[in-house]
């Protein structure tokens, strides 16, 4: 019997902290920084974004959503025999333990299932889907947690209008289980490290202490041509691996990062506007975590139902790119 790994669980979450343009604007201001509502939406699409209180780490925010996505695919912790969490910004500095192991702990679970980090940026999700399909595919796990978290806003210099204007925090998650029916369709990954310097955070540890910059640099020009360059590539790359064509896509749903870039991979694969989750407006770019919370989002209120075929992709940095194609 073939096995497969399907979507069966959805879940999201984003701190109660909502932090519109002109709030921001107002607190930038303070400081002597210049920006406004209309500065932001017009290169971004982004209109608030969600931060997450001092005591709340990634794994909190990944908690929360897992829990969605674990009552809607009708399971308990324990059922899940491995869980991935993705993430540019884990509960710890030095990576260990992983932001998994500590969600597996609070979610009580008590299975001893395996719990790994992925770390691709905003990249992050497409991996850890593609690390989850090929585990169940090969029979070794049968139920796992695909976690997105990022509490980005640690790592903004809120002195560079530039960048910390397009980043929030915020989780998604799903869950994958085996079987029967054919669900991740195809999966496609990249990465290029030679542009490994367009985006970064260019700190190390060194003694104890942090080396050079904490904050995320970001070459937006860089970023932006090699997003329209790549996206559209991989996308046609997972279709040609399912032997599919782009008019079979029921939603695309990219990395929400910039509308513009959204727009432009929309166009190329000669989908409708209205075809495209959007929600970067309402969140910004929440990195790892964008995807599975725009996926959520589609999926309860409706507008993605079973059996739809919907094509997720995102670039970040490393410099990372993929896409996987999923029948829900």
């Amino acid at each position: 019997m073939t096995l497969y790994s399907k979507i069966v669980g959805t879940g999201s979450y984003l701190p109660e902290k909502r932090v519109t343009n002109d709030e921001l604007a107002a607190q930038l201001a303070a400081k002597g920084i210049e920006t406004s509502d209309e500065w932001i939406v017009s290169r971004s699409g982004i209109s608030a974004r969600h931060y997450a209180e001092p005591e709340q780490a990634s794994s909190d925010l990944g908690v929360i959503a897992a829990r969605r996505a674990l009552e809607m695919a009708g399971l308990q912790p324990d059922d899940i025999d491995l869980i991935i969490v993705a993430s540019s910004t884990p509960d710890f500095y030095g990576s260990f333990p992983s932001t998994a192991c500590i969600v597996q702990k609070k979610l009580g679970m008590s299975n001893n299932c395996a719990a790994v980090d992925v770390q691709a940026v905003c990249s992050g999700f497409v991996y850890a889907v593609a690390t989850a399909d090929s585990f169940i595919k090969s029979g070794m796990h049968r139920n796992v947690l695909v976690i997105g978290a990022e509490v980005f806003s640690r790592i903004l210099n809120f002195e560079d209008r530039t960048t910390c204007v397009l980043f929030g925090d915020g989780a998604g998650a799903i869950v994958m289980s085996a079987s029967q029916e054919p669900g991740i369709l195809a999966c496609k990954l990249h990465a290029d490290g030679r542009h490994s310097d367009v985006l970064r955070v260019p700190g190390s540890l060194s003694n104890g202490a942090i080396a050079g910059s904490a904050f995320l640099y970001m070459d937006g020009q860089a970023v932006f041509k090699l997003a329209v360059s790549v996206l559209e590539k991989v996308a046609y790359e997972a279709l040609e691996a399912a032997n599919m064509t782009a008019g079979q896509i029921d939603w695309l749903i990219p990395h929400q990062a910039n509308i513009r870039i959204m727009n432009g991979t929309a166009k190329k694969l000669g989908m409708a506007p209205e075809k495209m989750v959007v929600t970067v407006d309402q969140h910004g770019n929440t990195s790892a975590a964008s995807i599975p919370l725009a996926l959520d989002v589609a999926v309860r209120d409706g507008r993605v139902k079973k059996g739809d075929v919907v094509m997720m992709e995102g670039v970040g940095g490393g410099f990372t790119w993929g896409a996987v194609l999923a029948r829900m």
